[in-house]
């Protein structure tokens, strides 16, 4: 299967650089001027691509009250679902000026679709690739559609079971579409690390053979630089101007300089892991001399014995390597020796 997904002029996967997504979601809170703002704060802060979600309340859920649409825990505890996406929605009129303003920046453009209707409009958009989020692994004939349409997809894993993951990727593979990048996902807003299980994604990647990376709801960059030292090659954070701008997902998102940190600190893993390599960097080469080697730690009078008493093995690796140390033992210094000296071969008899 495919170890690699192409979009654009980018490419995602082995050998390339991890691909780092903002998710804007709702930290617009309602204000178009805001979602242009974290557009460019997202591509100063170093992302690849900014996210964006398609839906309305209705595409959704209903508008209902009953204790079924209640939020009963967690940051969005006595929300009401309907009312809860009301506020978090991005306006789909919006998305076309967004869209273009990414571009205009060199930033990739993706959505998350939550039905046909979503997808249909994102087609007509022009989008170059899908995200399908974890809520929505078990939505079969949302798959399929999504896959039919040919396009690279990256889904979210969380709350999913392996048996659920894998219906998932087998529907979409049934479309003819191996575009496929799994991410995972602790579906806690915010999550914790005791909940992050980041070892699954070498599993996910063992297990389906596709390009792997984390989807992080987590406080901080630990989690992410710990999934890409595990082999994540896309990372997806959501991204805020200010956490003080208060709407349903600003408690669990990242600001600007959090982020351009996260990056940083990306990027710095990335050459920390470098390749499998036993070759020595001229850094390296240099500090060569610290290693041990055999010297004369006592003035030695020409064919007097080497013992342990006149030669050692120590610091700086001027002499014979330390290997040679006990053949030369018991051998006659070919002339005179003085303490300090590195034992070279000339100087044996």
């Amino acid at each position: 299967m495919n170890k690699i997904i192409n979009i654009g002029n980018k490419t995602i996967g082995k050998n390339q650089p991890t691909y780092i997504i903002a998710e804007m979601s709702a930290n617009h809170a309602g204000d178009f001027n805001r979602a242009i703002e974290i557009i460019h704060a997202a591509k100063e802060s170093g992302a690849d691509c900014i996210k964006i979600q398609t839906y309305t309340p209705d595409t959704m859920t209903i508008d209902c009250d009953k204790e079924y649409f209640k939020i009963k825990k967690g940051t969005w505890k006595g929300e009401i679902l309907y009312n809860l996406y009301k506020k978090a929605y991005t306006p789909w009129e919006w998305q076309v000026d967004l869209k273009k303003e990414a571009e205009k920046l060199g930033l990739d453009f993706l959505s998350t679709p939550f039905d046909k209707t979503s997808v249909d409009f994102l087609e007509n958009l022009g989008v170059k690739f899908y995200k399908i989020a974890s809520f929505e692994v078990t939505d079969i004939p949302l798959l399929k559609y999504i896959a039919s349409k040919g396009k690279p997809i990256i889904m979210s894993t969380g709350n999913a079971t392996l048996g659920e993951i894998e219906e998932a990727v087998k529907v979409i593979r049934e479309q003819g579409n191996n575009d496929l990048c799994l991410l995972k996902c602790s579906s806690s807003y915010p999550a914790i690390s005791d909940d992050m299980n980041l070892k699954t994604i070498q599993h996910l990647q063992e297990t389906f053979d596709v390009v792997v990376g984390l989807s992080d709801h987590s406080m901080g960059s630990v989690g992410a630089v710990c999934a890409v030292a595990l082999g994540a090659k896309v990372v997806e954070k959501h991204f805020c101007l200010s956490r003080s701008i208060v709407n349903p997902d600003s408690s669990f998102s990242m600001e600007p300089d959090e982020f351009k940190k996260m990056v940083e600190d990306i990027r710095s893993a990335e050459k920390a892991i470098g390749k499998i390599s036993y070759n020595m960097s001229e850094r390296e080469r240099n500090n060569l001399k610290f290693r041990r080697s055999v010297f004369i730690v006592k003035d030695i009078k020409k064919g007097e014995v080497l013992t342990e008493n006149n030669i050692r093995v120590i610091r700086p690796a001027y002499g014979l390597e330390p290997k040679y140390y006990e053949y030369v033992l018991g051998k006659k210094a070919s002339k005179d020796l003085e303490r300090g000296t590195p034992l070279t071969w000339e100087m044996i008899e």
